[in-house]
């Protein structure tokens, strides 16, 4: 072979694999797996009807600054279950997810109330959040590999512990999951309840129907007219929704746990301010019921204290609330206006409510639980 066509063959095959590098060679026939740069939709909870908001992500500093500049926070929030997020026949909003907001905004403002609450549904919910519509979503949700890398979105600190269960008239007589043989389930789409209740099932060798609906509203109204044998949710949610319920009592719980559910904020990738700034503040409110801080004594502490950590906490020394982007009192408004983690649990979960739920995992490390603050420094 000549050297001309040695020079020839082998610009040829520099060509051939600047094409394979970049891509340009065809698919071989009858591969199903996506193209270079397609990705899966992701799965949030085995709605398969909802398809996956297109990843968005927001900048630096520009949460904090529209917020400011609104003058009030939006918090994507639940107002179907009590005791979480929850509307009165006043329209007014209350549960640990809606005083989770409440705080955030006495973090930013100075005010509890500078918060607007939108309800968003489970289908809809992280659409909402990565569009901009809401800043922070709060609303029951379950923190999970999928959701946190495919969502264009950040889980905090995780404000719940929860498992999801069965609940099914006490009358039926079911104790355990193979009780449920044949079976009906309603269930809720656009979550992971779904999803667990499938492989809770499948793992078992048990076979079941599933009786889907779009909220927990109706969900839990088919499941109250008899139209179907149980329904499932987080055992949370099992607690709220029974407490409704004509006659409470008529209703049980199994003893059966078919997931973990962390659940928590969440807020959009890229502003890593706005997430530090979303994520101390559930450390705050869990850290003040360590060292015995609540709303009526906060004053007197911050009067009178002389822990290094706590005076850093309230504001008194250091500059942390600069280094948020805040006030350096930050902290002192959110305990102020919004409690401490135990008084905000109380107020909407404690023995003194219609749902009740012992604290269990929520629970300070030190009382037995596995809440955890890192240290304000």
């Amino acid at each position: 072979m000549s050297k001309k066509l040695y020079s020839v063959f082998g610009l040829l095959i520099v060509a051939a694999l600047l094409l394979a590098a970049c891509g340009g060679a065809p698919a071989p026939s009858g591969d199903s797996s996506p193209a270079a740069g397609d990705t899966a939709a992701p799965s949030t909870g085995g709605d398969d009807a909802a398809p996956a908001p297109a990843a968005q992500t927001a900048a630096q500093g520009e949460t904090l600054a529209a917020v400011v500049a609104r003058g009030h926070l939006i918090c994507g929030a639940n107002n179907q279950v009590p005791g979480f997020g929850y509307v009165d026949a006043d329209g007014n909003f209350s549960g640990v997810d809606v005083d989770y907001c409440r705080a955030l905004a006495a973090a930013i403002f100075g005010d509890a109330n500078a918060v607007e609450f939108r309800p968003v549904t489970a289908a809809e919910r992280f659409t909402a959040l990565q569009s901009g519509e809401i800043d922070i979503l709060s609303r029951n949700t379950t923190w999970t590999l999928t959701r946190d890398t495919e969502l264009g979105g950040n889980f905090t600190a995780t404000t719940f512990y929860d498992g999801q269960g069965i609940m099914a008239p006490s009358a039926a007589g079911f104790t355990s999951l193979a009780d449920l043989a044949g079976g009906s389930v309603c269930v809720q789409t656009g979550t992971t309840t779904e999803m667990n209740l499938a492989d809770a099932f499948a793992a078992a060798g048990i076979s079941y129907s599933p009786v889907v609906f779009e909220d927990a509203d109706s969900t839990f109204a088919a499941y109250s007219e008899g139209r179907c044998d149980a329904v499932t949710t987080d055992k949370s949610g099992l607690v709220s929704r029974r407490s409704v319920l004509a006659d409470p009592s008529a209703h049980v719980i199994l003893d059966v746990t078919l997931s973990k559910e962390p659940l928590g904020p969440m807020v959009r990738h890229g502003d890593d301010q706005w997430y530090d700034i979303a994520q101390w503040v559930v450390f705050a409110l869990i850290a003040a019921e360590e060292y015995g801080i609540t709303s009526a004594n906060v004053d007197q502490v911050r009067a009178t204290n002389t822990d290094p950590q706590i005076n850093r906490l309230l504001g008194n020394e250091g500059e942390l609330g600069a280094k948020l982007g805040l006030d350096n009192d930050w902290a002192y408004n959110v305990i102020a206006l919004a409690g401490n983690y135990g008084e905000i649990y109380d107020r909407n979960l404690g023995p003194d409510t219609p749902t009740h739920i012992p604290r269990g995992l929520n629970n300070l490390y030190t009382n037995g639980g596995i809440l955890f603050a890192p240290p304000f420094n």
